[in-house]
């Protein structure tokens, strides 16, 4: 993708909240939401998704939400990916780094981001705030991904493509790009309506 397109969907991406836009609180994501990536520019330290084992090869998405589990004891976090493709080969690349695997990939975060706060103005740190952790972490957190969900953003004449012949995987879910480099795009009704669609209690006829 340009580079220009890249960082104007970055900039985009840091406005939208902490709680993914149209996120549903149930039973089933009764944990805390934290906006991973992207963070403030000046931060090297960010959050990124590996497998069990590699320490050579590492995907960093453009936009990545995390749910902790609630339970100190039973550890582990749903994910939100937000990926923007300029190019139908470049979707492809992406889709590749989230297909189905028989091992569990796995969530870094750092510990100078757990130890930063989430909000300006607001000091309370990010471990804190998960709620999972009982005392100040002094490593990376490294949890298994329970639940993921990639929302790919696409030009649209490459959405309309897709749209129109493309059966997408269960964790799949597709929008056009200017959905995502819009001012205060997290506010658009359709947006948050998929993003609600995109979680844990989607596949239950009455979520808790």
């Amino acid at each position: 993708m340009h580079k220009p397109l890249d960082d104007l969907v970055r900039r985009r991406l840091r406005q939208w909240p902490q709680s993914p836009p149209g996120a549903v609180r149930s039973t089933r994501q009764s944990g805390t939401w934290l906006r991973a990536r992207p963070g403030d520019e000046k931060m090297l330290g960010q959050p990124f998704l590996k497998l069990p084992g590699c320490q050579t090869f590492k995907t960093i998405p453009d936009g990545l939400w995390l749910h902790f589990s609630p339970d100190p004891y039973e550890r582990w976090a749903d994910i939100l990916c937000i990926e923007a493709c300029g190019s139908v080969a470049n979707m492809q690349d992406k889709r590749a780094r989230f297909a189905p695997s028989t091992s569990s990939l796995l969530v870094v975060c750092p510990l100078r981001w757990l130890l930063d706060p989430a909000e300006p103005g607001d000091p309370t740190p990010r471990w804190h705030a998960i709620g999972m952790l009982r005392a100040e972490p002094a490593e990376p957190l490294v949890l298994p991904i329970r639940d993921m969900r990639v929302l790919y953003g696409l030009k649209r004449h490459h959405y309309q493509s897709v749209a129109a012949g493309h059966l997408p995987h269960s964790h799949e879910y597709f929008c056009p790009m200017d959905v995502l480099t819009a001012e205060r795009g997290f506010e658009n009704p359709a947006l948050t309506a998929l993003i609600a669609r995109a979680s844990a209690t989607a596949n239950f006829i009455f979520p808790a």
